[in-house]
């Protein structure tokens, strides 16, 4: 309703940090696709109910009243947790990558509906049992490749992005995609890659996440397209990822 101080939404939790003594302050995707930061009172209470229903990487259904500078949680309904009650440390890793990512994708200003559909399908893929270390690799390196070409950093597959040359080689976030060996020569940075990572590469952006996460692949290649998606973000969304270092060192 217009000029209503309450509204309902979902959203996924992507991060939360401590305030006073047993508030939390919760960064949110609303379905929309929009940016929230609202203040969970007393959800550090011993035996309060709140923090359980706003755990990172879950979808809840919440009740929020709008606030000058943060919205404030007023009732909470836990609908998904994709990890689980016990998720392993390297399912924790991905989803804590994946939630890094969507926090820089999304605004408080911008409403963007894909950005919350293809964060929750992410973070589901990533909690499923079935999804390996291996394929947790290329599944956050698919999320970021997806995601990021959403919002206008697609990288170019077709051609050398500097001649149009065919016979690709080398990879450079920097000029904007695939280069052939000539071109690459003179950009600072561009990493050498195989036909097969080229490949990879292009399957990442035209195949959905949960058959990128039964696709046969080697642990060497899984990696190597983590760290090439990690390059690409870092350089377009000009931040540090921590998550994504970490996982890519652990």
């Amino acid at each position: 309703m217009a000029g209503s101080k309450t509204y309902r939404t979902r959203t996924i939790v992507l991060d939360k940090v401590k305030l006073k003594d047993y508030d939390l302050i919760l960064t949110l995707l609303a379905e929309s696709g929009r940016q929230v930061r609202a203040v969970a009172k007393g959800a550090r209470k011993p035996g309060a109910r709140l923090a359980a229903r706003c755990e990172l990487f879950c979808t809840a259904d919440l009740l929020l009243a709008r606030g000058r500078t943060l919205d404030v949680v007023s009732q909470a309904e836990l609908l998904r947790a994709p990890l689980g009650a016990g998720p392993t440390y390297e399912r924790m890793c991905a989803a804590s990558a994946i939630a890094e990512v969507a926090k820089l994708c999304s605004y408080e200003d911008a409403e963007d509906p894909f950005c919350f559909a293809i964060t929750a399908r992410a973070l589901e893929v990533a909690g499923d049992g079935a999804t390996d270390a291996v394929h947790l690799d290329v599944v956050v390196a698919a999320y970021i490749f997806k995601l990021l070409s959403h919002i206008g950093y697609r990288p170019d597959l077709s051609g050398c992005v500097l001649c149009g040359d065919e016979r690709l080689s080398y990879f450079s976030a920097t000029a904007g995609g695939l280069l052939c060996a000539s071109c690459a020569a003179s950009v600072a940075g561009a990493e050498e890659v195989s036909a097969a990572t080229v490949d990879w590469l292009r399957a990442l952006l035209a195949l959905r996440l949960d058959e990128l996460a039964a696709a046969p692949i080697d642990m060497m290649q899984a990696t190597f397209l983590l760290a090439l998606s990690h390059l690409w973000a870092a350089t377009h969304l000009d931040a540090r990822l921590r998550a994504l270092e970490f996982m890519l060192g652990r």
